[in-house]
């Protein structure tokens, strides 16, 4: 198995390859996917386009139509989840964060298909991406539990047309999410893992179901076909059927 590795986005990305690891030239077109979402859309680099956004230097009409067609995209995630995501921080400021690594991997995944590689397995910050198998057997991927980084709630086939899984919580990045209703309520959700057939659907909906907790969630699994993995405050696991593999859990 191949394996390329690289840091990126604030975050380790790694790439493995069911045989031998793709040509130099097709990895650092991978790697130039990521730069340049990071480049635009960063918050932590004063010199993105998006900061000059922020800072009022630059008129949201007057910014680039990639910069503008992502917020198109994101306002459209904000109304189909009913403000559960959203793509402003509480001040205003308008924060990609929570779509641009998964375009961007979306766009690496456009590069290695494009290149003929056609079994692979993109992992960006938790979140994965796979296309094809690992040999006779399908790509497996682990969730971790929150309560212990070393250990998992269960492992994910990625198969058929679920090739994506994203995972939002408050375990190892702490309070970084913007809550829907009372913050400190003690029902809510710690951590959720999505299951998708595309990586922004699953990383925006275990963003929206963190953010919109179980009172919110009944609507969003009704309304997306995806499956999710909820783990909350007191340890329970909540699941849809396509992710009921961990122990002592209760079906969504």
């Amino acid at each position: 198995m191949g394996v390329h590795v690289f840091d990126t986005m604030g975050t380790t990305v790694s790439l493995r390859f069911a045989g031998a690891t793709a040509p130099a030239s097709v990895l650092d077109e991978v790697e130039e996917a990521f730069r340049a979402f990071d480049e635009r859309f960063s918050l932590y680099r004063p010199d993105s386009e998006i900061s000059r956004v922020a800072r009022g230097e630059l008129h949201l009409t007057r910014a680039s139509a990639e910069l503008r067609i992502a917020y198109a995209e994101a306002l459209d995630w904000s109304q189909s989840t009913g403000g559960a995501f959203t793509p402003h921080r509480p001040d205003g400021v308008i924060d990609l964060s929570g779509t641009v690594k998964a375009k961007a991997m979306e766009a690496a995944a456009q590069v290695l298909e494009s290149s003929g590689e056609a079994h692979w397995m993109l992992v960006a910050g938790g979140d994965i991406l796979v296309r094809g198998s690992l040999g006779d057997l399908p790509w497996r991927a682990g969730v971790v539990d929150p309560d212990d980084r070393d250990a998992l709630l269960c492992s994910v086939e990625l198969t058929g047309r679920r090739t994506a899984l994203a995972t939002s919580g408050t375990a190892e990045r702490g309070e970084h999410i913007w809550r829907c209703g009372d913050p400190s309520g003690p029902q809510r959700y710690r951590q959720v893992t999505v299951l998708a057939d595309d990586i922004v659907t699953a990383d925006v909906l275990a963003t929206a179901l963190v953010a919109g907790g179980p009172e919110r969630c009944p609507e969003l699994l009704a309304r997306f076909d995806i499956d999710a993995l909820m783990v909350d405050e007191a340890g329970h696991l909540t699941a849809t059927p396509g992710l009921q593999c961990a122990r002592g859990l209760t079906s969504a």
